[in-house]
């Protein structure tokens, strides 16, 4: 069985879902501890005045895990966002169809900002018919740190095979996989262009940009990333 893992992030990128794609299994990292620098609150859109960043009002304290913070509703941030995306999105082709429903999800009421962005992730998920099934890491009690977790998520969930990011090759060892019967495999997702706003291709921004102008059309993905890939 090959699994994926990843933090809940806001309205990743398409790269994200590919990763999920690839895998029979993905872990939310619910419990892992809210970073500022990454993107668990934050993303980015296309704009007329170039690339926009989203970002989520946050109340929380040092080394919280993802579900122990709270957004700041109060604060009006979801209005906000919603009347940028539809102020630089509500004349492409698929808006109608994916802007009422991501307003209702985003509107919704959530405890915490893991819960929130789990289940937006979830729509999304649904949206590209994708059957890969999902658990949260806050339900295995495993308590180890860094890789040595990704490597005992894998051991408990019975993995022969790891999908990981590109950008985890810095501190992981595929040895340490191999020692625990598991085969470490990096995301081959590549950035491609696809119909947009503006002149210029903007890559990896929010999901939503390419929600709204391509729509859940999943294959559109998977040519875009092999033709890129025969490119290089």
């Amino acid at each position: 069985m090959r699994i994926a893992i990843h933090q809940p992030d806001y309205i990743p990128y398409l790269g994200y879902f590919y990763k999920i794609s690839k895998a029979d299994l993905f872990v939310y990292l619910d419990d892992a501890q809210f970073s500022n620098d990454n993107m668990h609150h934050r993303n980015v859109i296309k704009t007329s005045q170039g690339v926009k960043r989203l970002t989520i009002p946050l109340d929380y304290h040092f080394k919280d895990a993802i579900n122990r913070v709270r957004t700041k509703d109060e604060l009006g941030w979801k209005e906000k966002h919603l009347a940028l995306i539809t102020a630089n999105y509500s004349k492409a082709k698929y808006y109608k169809e994916v802007f009422p429903l991501l307003q209702e999800l985003l509107l919704t009421k959530y405890e915490n900002l893991a819960d929130m962005n789990m289940t937006i992730n979830r729509f999304i998920l649904s949206g590209f018919g994708f059957r890969t099934a999902i658990v949260k890491a806050s339900e295995l009690n495993i308590t180890s740190k860094k890789e040595e977790r990704v490597l005992d998520i894998c051991s408990l969930l019975k993995a022969n095979e790891y999908y990981s990011g590109l950008g985890a090759k810095a501190y992981q060892k595929t040895e340490d996989f191999k020692n625990r019967g598991v085969e470490l495999i990096y995301s081959d997702y590549k950035a491609f262009p696809y119909p947009q706003n503006g002149d210029a291709f903007d890559s990896n921004l929010s999901v939503l940009d390419y929600l709204f102008h391509c729509g859940f059309d999943w294959n559109r993905v998977l040519e875009g990333v092999k033709k890129k890939g025969e490119e290089i």
